[in-house]
């Protein structure tokens, strides 16, 4: 049984400003311009998806929000603070669970937590918090592989709470989940996203995902393989309620709307 939580005292969240970045890497063979000119606002307590065909920046965009990779153009900031590197402020969950084998559930939420050297007892309060957030408690003295799937993702997104951070970045977290536990997986991180009110940026190559989860989908397209740099093609707002019906037919119009984005050739 899962244990919803009230507004817990963290960082608020943040607003993500992108302003003219753009990502070159040199090859061998020359530069390759990864991905064009893109502006963007995320604002805070935003939920958004970002939709696209491989190799258009998607991810590229995201690491470059995290701090894993410099942009050759541009800046981005968290508020007013210029991202010029990883920070506790933003919280990165990937496809692979990156969980720590050798710990139990427990010790992997407080791993983040104890590494900003904080007390015991807030140490304490913040793992039973998120992992009672993600509705396992009963497993906080299991290790990573005696949990399913779903479940170690689960502890991914607790771990990343546990840093209390402003915005959380999520890289096709859910890809490598089955039909039915990945459904149950965007259940939860909507229902955590509106009780903690965190900043989300979602990537995903699911478009039914981008319009079950999102306020807003920023549709990118083109890419090196395509001889265009990846760029937001532009951005479609989700105007539906927080429990949405995939089989009704304002979301499927949604759907075939950015499908249509995705997939037709720019003229």
């Amino acid at each position: 049984m899962v244990t919803h939580i009230g507004a817990p005292r963290r960082r608020e969240p943040a607003t993500i400003h992108i302003n003219g970045l753009s990502k070159d890497y040199s090859t061998p063979r020359g530069t390759v311009h990864a991905m064009g000119t893109v502006n963007l606002t995320i604002h805070a307590g935003e939920f958004i998806c970002v939709v696209g065909t491989s190799g258009c920046g998607k991810s590229t965009l995201l690491r470059m929000i995290a701090g894993f990779e410099q942009p050759t153009t541009g800046n981005i900031k968290v508020d007013t603070l210029e991202v010029e590197g990883p920070g506790p402020e933003r919280g990165v969950v990937f496809q692979d669970y990156g969980l720590f084998p050798w710990l139990t559930v427990e010790e992997n939420v407080a791993w983040g937590p104890h590494q900003q050297h904080l007390g015991k007892s807030i140490v304490k309060e913040r793992c039973e918090k998120y992992i009672n957030a993600v509705g396992l408690e009963r497993f906080a003295n299991r290790y990573p592989n005696e949990l399913s799937g779903g479940m170690q993702q689960r502890v991914s997104i607790a771990r990343v709470l546990a840093n209390e951070p402003s915005v959380m970045l999520m890289d096709e977290p859910f890809g490598a989940l089955d039909a039915m536990t990945r459904s149950s997986m965007q259940e939860e991180l909507v229902r955590l996203h509106h009780e903690i009110g965190i900043t989300v940026l979602f990537v995903t190559h699911s478009i039914e995902e981008a319009v079950k989860l999102a306020n807003r989908v920023v549709v990118m397209t083109g890419g090196a393989a395509k001889g265009i740099p990846g760029h937001v093609r532009g951005i479609v707002d989700i105007d539906l309620p927080a429990e949405r019906d995939v089989t009704g037919e304002r979301f499927n119009a949604l759907k075939r709307q950015i499908s249509q984005m995705v997939n037709t050739e720019e003229g």
